[in-house]
Parts: C-alpha cells; sequence; structure tokens
C-alpha cells in the first residue's frame, strides 16, 4: 500500500505511528505534529491520522470524541505488508498522555462491540 501524504502537508491529518503490525489492548500510538500536544493529551479532540504500521502499511484512520463513554479510533479494513486481511474495527483509546518529544501516546483499550 503506498504511502499517503500527512501532517504538515494536510493540515487536518496527522502521523500515528504504531509499532505493530496490527492494534490490540494495550497497543500505543505515537501522534506527531499537533499544535498543541499537551491540551491534546489532556482533552482529545477528532481528527484524522494515518496509522503507520511496523510493516509499512499506511491506513486512514480517524480519532472521534462524541461519545461520551471516551475517545474511539476508526480503522477502515486493510491489508497488512504480510498479505493479511485485517477487518474494519473501531478500538476504545484507554488513555493518552503527552511525550516529551512533542508527541502524544494514545493506547489503545478494547474493541467496540456494535
Amino acid at each position: 500500500m503506498p504511502p499517503t501524504p500527512g501532517g504538515a502537508a494536510d493540515a487536518d491529518t496527522f502521523p500515528a505511528v504504531c509499532d505493530h503490525t496490527h492494534l490490540f489492548p494495550g497497543a500505543r500510538l505515537r501522534v506527531q505534529g499537533l499544535p498543541d500536544p499537551a491540551s491534546f493529551a489532556a482533552r482529545p479532540h477528532p481528527i484524522e491520522v494515518d496509522l503507520r504500521f511496523s510493516d509499512g502499511v499506511i491506513v486512514d484512520a480517524e480519532l472521534r470524541t462524541e461519545e461520551t463513554d471516551g475517545p474511539l479510533l476508526a480503522v477502515p479494513a486493510h491489508t497488512t505488508a504480510a498479505g493479511t486481511a485485517a477487518a474494519a474495527r473501531v478500538w476504545t483509546v484507554r488513555d493518552s498522555r503527552h511525550l516529551n518529544e512533542g508527541e502524544v501516546e494514545l493506547r489503545i483499550g478494547g474493541r467496540r462491540m456494535s
């Protein structure tokens, strides 16, 4: 899957780096390029992210915050670099924190059941 532009190239989309090839409860993402990372960590708001997995796959995902039970990360169906199909999923975000490097770390909770 070819890379998609993000961050400075698209002011409404930010890179979100995952150190794994897939998401799971406890996985962490580092959102980069936010204009005020400390404020975002304290009170996340809706953004679009280029979710960048460790195998080089990039998917357009969305952080949603309209839900009363906390932020959600909506990830569309995609295929890993190894060819494994990953279904579309909506994940809860367990917590967020500002990192020293100006990034915001989001920790994934569980899958949101419909």
